[in-house]
């Protein structure tokens, strides 16, 4: 593992981790984090990629874990921001390095949303979606619903004109995020066309995206259900062509999968799940 920093054309520089194999099979992996998600979550699972030959990329959007800044009340960002610039910079250095490799994306929840923002998508050959949906809290069962309009319908706005941005891990939500970005992920979810009412942000190339995709989620996370993960490539990624798995949590070592923990490394014996679609 190499730490490396990444700068993007608005000059922010990212922190970013390369996981290099010691024999290559010409393949490259860029991991997209989830909303509030450090890169060190998905260490375990870049390793394991990397001793079957993948050179894997993991990073930091901006405002989050290691390309976090000094002072987070107001800081400029927004899920726009991570897509168009951030995820951008990303796709720019794989071009630029890794020109004969096939190239391969994972995006863990926002890190699929985010794809429509980047023309730099169409480099990739296939992109794995992990956890992620359209995800509108219409979607969801009754006590999520409540849950959501609750904390992001009105915990989320007050307490982030408070501090000058989201205090999420006072509410067990993963890191702290930007003002825009905390917005944005309200938006998600309360609004009923939650990820293309986002991209309406930014040049949307969503439905250029013609690769194939394979879709896994499990059965116990509440946030997330067959409805809102189909209805994404359906409204959002209509020519892309998904496959769709179902992970039970009966199938991990722990009987935990949920938005995260298919990452954690106890969860180890369901990777090749990933591996052999790549």
């Amino acid at each position: 593992m190499k730490s490396i920093s990444i700068l993007t054309k608005d000059n922010y520089s990212l922190s970013a981790h390369l996981f290099e194999p010691e024999i290559s099979n010409n393949k490259v992996l860029l991991i997209n984090s989830a909303t509030g998600v450090r890169q060190q979550v998905y260490f375990s699972f870049a390793k394991y990629f990397a001793e079957h030959g993948y050179t894997v990329i993991t990073y930091d959007y901006r405002g989050i874990g290691l390309s976090k800044p000094k002072k987070m009340k107001n800081f400029c960002s927004s899920m726009t921001i991570w897509g168009s610039v951030d995820y951008n910079a990303l796709t720019d250095y794989i071009q630029e390095r890794y020109i004969d490799y096939q190239k391969f994306c994972l995006g863990h929840s926002v890190g699929a949303l985010i794809l429509g923002m980047n023309e730099g998508s169409s480099i990739f050959e296939k992109f794995i979606f992990a956890a992620t949906q359209k995800s509108y809290l219409g979607n969801l069962n009754l006590r999520t619903k409540i849950q959501g309009y609750l904390g992001f319908g009105l915990v989320l706005p007050v307490s982030t004109w408070f501090f000058g941005y989201f205090p999420a891990h006072r509410f067990g939500l993963g890191e702290s995020l930007p003002k825009g970005n905390a917005f944005d992920w309200r938006t998600l979810l309360l609004d009923e066309k939650s990820t293309n009412k986002v991209l309406e942000k930014s040049k949307d190339i969503s439905k250029e995206l013609t690769q194939g995709v394979f879709v896994f989620w499990a059965d116990d996370d509440p946030w997330l259900n067959k409805t809102g993960v189909t209805a994404l490539l359906d409204e959002t990624y209509p020519n892309m062509k998904p496959i769709y798995r179902l992970i039970k949590s009966e199938e991990s070592p722990k009987k935990e999968v949920g938005h995260i923990n298919f990452f954690r490394s106890y969860n180890q014996p369901l990777w090749n799940i990933v591996l052999k679609e790549l």
